[in-house]
């Protein structure tokens, strides 16, 4: 169930912000991007049922002009997420009450990618001097995220 594997994620924030990480820190990025994707969802259902809808459709994600800008960088550094794994760790949380319609599903991989551009440039612009983020360089990271998402 790999949303990336190993070597394509550490090429991944290699490219993406010079960063060192190794397969010691994917579960950390797997937990990261299992999260905020739950909570991108979460106010998505909030809004279709506040618009009196029993879907979630892609309007309803909560996507900034700054996750849309990420999306955009993902894109330009031509990496691919799988949707299948995400959806997986996403099944393992409690179910949403409202169905998400599939081209929301379809969605997800790329504001994966978006949040994981994201996730690297926050390590960047936090810690300029540190290329191989530790736990608690994680953790703040992760504060400032649920402060924003």
């Amino acid at each position: 169930m790999a949303v990336m594997g190993v070597s394509r994620f550490e090429r991944f924030f290699r490219a993406a912000a010079g960063l060192d990480v190794d397969k010691n820190d994917l579960r950390r990025y797997y937990e990261f991007i299992d999260a905020k994707l739950y909570d991108l969802l979460l106010i998505g259902q909030a809004r279709a049922e506040a618009n009196g809808r029993d879907i979630i459709e892609p309007p309803d994600l909560p996507i900034t002009k700054g996750l849309q800008e990420s999306i955009h960088q993902f894109r330009e550094l031509n990496e691919e997420i799988e949707v299948e794994p995400i959806l997986e760790l996403l099944a393992r949380r409690p179910p949403l009450d409202l169905v998400v319609r599939e081209d929301t599903d379809e969605k997800l991989p790329e504001i994966a990618g978006g949040l994981s551009f994201a996730l690297a440039q926050a390590f960047r612009i936090m810690f300029p001097e540190r290329l191989n983020p530790q736990t608690e360089h994680w953790e703040r990271v992760e504060r400032i995220f649920d402060l924003l998402l």
